[in-house]
């Protein structure tokens, strides 16, 4: 089992490594100003997002991230002060600029059926669309 779980984690790590940048950037225009009021409505949208973002699992573990704990949820301006969270954010301003970065939402996720810290950890950047409502535009991990 140790094994498998090695091996998941590596080929897991080597396709988010290949990936780590978005495949494209929001439109500044299409975005809507959010705050920290909006929290209660981010974490209700994750019900719906990061099953859309992670799906269920992996084939050797098909119910993998059926379940999860929001560990940070906030808009990217505020995790300034908290280096691990603020190194998110200059990884936001670096894909897309300034402007989309500070209209953006970090979330950190905690899978608890993972069975590694590697795919315990999540990490998505949300925005919220004028016209369509929240969605994830970068996934980490």
């Amino acid at each position: 089992m140790y094994v498998l779980i090695l091996i998941i984690s590596f080929f897991t790590l080597a396709s988010f490594e290949a990936y780590a940048q978005p495949k494209s950037c929001p439109v500044l225009s299409e975005l809507e100003n959010t705050s920290l009021k909006d929290k209660k409505e981010v974490i209700e949208a994750l019900n719906t997002l990061i099953p859309k973002t992670y799906g269920t699992g992996l084939d050797v573990l098909p119910d993998l991230y059926t379940k999860w704990n929001v560990v940070t949820a906030k808009p990217f301006p505020k995790t300034v002060g908290n280096k691990i969270e603020e190194d998110y954010f200059g990884m936001a301003k670096t894909f897309c600029g300034k402007e989309i970065a500070e209209k953006s939402w970090l979330i950190r996720l905690d899978f608890p059926k993972a069975p590694g810290a590697d795919l315990a950890q999540g990490q998505i950047f949300l925005a919220k669309s004028k016209e369509k409502g929240w969605f994830v535009w970068f996934r980490y991990h």
